[in-house]
């Protein structure tokens, strides 16, 4: 298999028909607060049910049978369901070239595939946004929009994200950990469409996953429409649930782009409402490490303590709307603390200046026009996270309604700025094992610097993405792939190079575990880079290649990173890279962003007869509610 490496109702919605729910109008924060809380919904265990026998009844009509999930807003499992004669099993797309690498080719379990989907789409919704495993197809691949025709167009806004949430990391919860989340998913999250929010009230409660087809793949043609078993399947599942109509992901734009939310309309699927559990051919199927299959369970409401993100309390963070990530019992995950490298630097950040640089980054976040949230002109929502040079968490802050998938991926950013900035990411990487030593003399060629990556430049994540794109510059057909990129011959979303090749192993450990082919589940740390820091590595949840972070220093010493993640790119890179300057203005030492004489963008590459310089952060146009001010950026 692996050789290749509860409580309230359901919103009033019209049903099939499609309706468009509650109005996302959005409810006026409370005085004194600019964000309003999510209220406290979630799914029954007989709401559960009802997803599944939908889902279940919209598949025998179309003479298939299926394997369908339910997670929380956390990404708790709720339900696993096969119905009779549901493939066990699943394939993953080889490379465009025939060959299978990293998770190219993998046959994989179908229930894995399932949670995967449903996942996705509660990670990726939220009050403001409704994306679904479709949406993240869309955003995920080499080209933007992909389709055959747009070929030189550059990668998906959010290219790499898919590598997120992965089963090794150290930040996601487990099972074993109780019902506290954001949980991890078996495959990170999901390109393949078959997989979308639940929602009551107009609050994101869930996410609904199918797979029927065989195939765990992604759809590389948005121009045309797909008559998707998978898709119709989990849509039907949505009836009585359904995310409203205007926060959609088609009502939704990224570079003048709308996205794509389904190819399956509701008057397409059957009359499936009222669609009852008992009597639903089928049986609930336990998996490893998820869901133990005895019976189907209620979700937690999101905020709650029991749901492991809560509001936070003033001793904690003095923005009165920041959120946190807890344990179940009151105690903070990520608690305000110094830096853990007293041994390696000479002034690590201490836990007031952590502090000031992520109070003042929430700042910055509440003052921001939102890209990808409707209606127009909402605040940005997103996580925060702040690392050490040795990746050690120092705190981790969110807004209320921020999209859950990104409170991994922000602290993905934070360790990967941090990483490729320091003098020790050639050394380590050397250590790793694998094909992972050869991505650092690709690196140096391709640069053509000998002493790359030994900390002379500051990487953010838009440069390590610049260089971890298929074609360089990014999207021009014809040009050879960055030094971190697999060839585009070799692309497709489950091998994209240096990211993948870091977690692969755990990857095939996970699966093994999951399909009871290895007793032990794969250690909470992903990469096999050499341990720091009670044995973890610097990356203990892996990468992230799209735009984000910036890394932290002290004068002209690196001394850690920060990664935003949950609205657009632009968005996250102008809250970590004004955040970072405003909170180190407020706490002085010395901090800063870094010096401008080693950004990466001083980095010039030749290509062909042409020099391409690197990109640090790119700050949206106007990006303020409260200021028509424009380069916000300049000269910081």
């Amino acid at each position: 298999m692996l050789a290749s490496c509860g409580g309230g109702g359901p919103s009033s919605s019209g049903g099939a028909t499609g309706g468009t729910g509650p109005t996302p109008t959005p409810t006026p924060p409370p005085a004194g607060q600019l964000f309003s809380v999510p209220a406290a919904e979630s799914l029954s265990s007989a709401e559960v049910g009802t997803v599944i026998a939908q889902a279940a009844a919209e598949a025998r009509a179309r003479g298939v049978a299926a394997t369908i999930a339910v997670t929380d807003r956390v990404g708790n499992v709720l339900g696993v369901f096969a119905m009779p004669g549901a493939a066990p099993t699943a394939r993953i797309p080889a490379a465009p070239d025939g060959t299978s690498r990293d998770a190219q080719g993998l046959t994989i379990p179908s229930a894995g595939a399932a949670i995967a989907k449903a996942i996705t789409g509660a990670y990726l919704s939220s009050g403001g946004n409704a994306f679904s495993t479709r949406t993240a197809s869309f955003i995920v691949q080499e080209h933007f929009p992909p389709a055959p025709t747009t070929a030189g167009l550059e990668s998906g806004p959010l290219f790499g994200v898919q590598f997120s949430q992965l089963p090794c990391s150290d930040l996601a919860a487990r099972a074993s950990d109780g019902f506290i989340g954001p949980k991890r998913s078996p495959l990170g999250l999901a390109a393949d469409p078959g997989g979308f929010p639940l929602y009551q009230n107009g609050v994101v409660v869930g996410g609904v996953g199918v797979i029927a087809d065989g195939t765990y793949g992604f759809d590389p043609n948005v121009l045309d429409r797909d008559v998707d078993v998978d898709e119709a399947i989990a849509l039907a599942g949505t009836v009585g649930f359904e995310a409203p109509v205007a926060i959609r992901a088609d009502r939704i734009t990224a570079d003048g782009t709308s996205l794509r939310y389904t190819d399956v309309e509701y008057p397409q699927i059957g009359n499936v409402a009222g669609s009852s559990f008992t009597g639903t051919a089928g049986t609930l199927v336990p998996v490893a490490g998820y869901y133990m299959g005895a019976g189907l369970l209620a979700g937690a409401a999101y905020g709650s303590e029991a749901s492991g993100v809560r509001a936070s309390t003033a001793a904690e963070f003095a923005n009165r709307d920041a959120f946190v990530l807890t344990n179940g019992a009151g105690v903070n995950r990520f608690p305000l603390r110094s830096g853990t490298d007293a041994g390696d630097i000479t002034a690590p950040l201490t836990a007031a200046e952590a502090r000031v640089i992520l109070e003042e980054a929430f700042t910055v976040m509440s003052r921001a026009r939102a890209q990808i949230r409707q209606p127009l002109d909402s605040r940005a929502q997103v996580t925060i996270s702040l690392v050490d040079t040795r990746g050690q968490v120092l705190g981790l802050v969110r807004s209320p309604d921020a999209p859950i998938f990104g409170i991994d991926v922000s602290l993905q950013k934070a360790r990967t700025a941090n990483f490729f900035s320091g003098g020790f990411a050639a050394s380590e990487l050397l250590a790793a094992g694998g094909e992972v030593p050869q991505f650092v003399a690709r690196t140096r060629t391709f640069l053509g610097d000998p002493a790359a990556l030994t900390g002379g430049f500051a990487f953010s994540d838009r440069a390590g993405g610049n260089l971890s794109r298929p074609y360089f510059p990014d999207g021009e057909v014809g040009q050879p792939n960055g030094p971190l990129s697999r060839p585009i011959t070799q692309f497709n979303p489950f091998s994209t190079g240096l990211q993948s090749a870091l977690i692969v192993g755990n990857l095939g450990q996970h699966l093994e575990f999951v399909t009871g082919q290895r007793p032990d589940d794969t250690p909470r740390n992903c990469t096999t880079l050499p341990g720091v820091a009670g044995g973890n590595s610097r990356l203990a949840n892996g990468i992230q290649i799209f735009p984000g972070s910036v890394p932290v220093y002290r004068g002209n010493v690196l001394v850690g990173g920060i990664g935003v993640s949950g609205d657009g790119i632009d968005q996250d890179d102008m809250i970590s890279f004004l955040g970072l300057h405003n909170g180190a203005n407020r706490a002085g030492g010395g901090l800063g962003n870094a010096p401008a004489a080693i950004r990466s963008d001083r980095i010039v590459v030749a290509v062909g007869n042409r020099q391409v310089r690197l990109r640090y952060v790119n700050c949206p146009f106007a990006p303020f509610l409260d200021t028509s001010a424009q380069n916000v950026c300049e000269g910081l």
